[in-house]
């Protein structure tokens, strides 16, 4: 198994958390030389927190860990393509990587949506996409069928 396969796993670990607790399952995970600094699930429900994107909650994490707010040597795995608010905020903490499986047709910033990163911004990050994306759209589709 390639390592970003590895690391996708674990973010669809996140997700079925969120899921379990009723959030929308998207999950996150931020990788420093090859160990894991950093996960997250959404979580808006669970605290409040329109800001508590899985994305946003892995971050923190990382951040809290390395105790820096930078992180340019991390990679953000995430199972869905980030909003605008997500990667402008892995822009902030000058992530290295963002690799991410599902494409989001509604608010994606790194490719489908939006191009933010494109964008004349302080900081780029390399993008790649599409790993494991049915595994991790089908349990955005299965969540979605389930509530409807």
């Amino acid at each position: 198994m390639d390592e970003n396969t590895r690391w996708m796993k674990l973010a669809l670990e996140q997700a079925r958390l969120a899921e379990e607790a009723g959030e929308v399952p998207v999950g996150a995970v931020v990788v420093k030389d090859g160990e894991v600094i950093g996960c997250g699930f959404n979580r808006t429900i669970l605290d409040s927190d329109p800001t508590a994107h899985a994305e946003i909650t892995a971050l923190r994490q990382a951040a809290d860990v390395l105790k820096k707010y930078r992180l340019p040597d991390c990679d953000l795995y995430v199972t869905l393509e980030p909003c605008a608010m997500c990667l402008g905020a892995a822009v902030q903490a000058r992530i290295r990587r963002l690799i991410y499986g599902a494409a989001d047709p509604k608010s994606g910033a790194a490719e489908t949506v939006f191009r933010l990163p494109m964008e004349k911004l302080n900081h780029k990050i390399e993008i790649r996409s599409g790993i494991m994306a049915s595994e991790c759209g089908n349990i955005l589709k299965v969540f979605f069928q389930r509530r409807r």
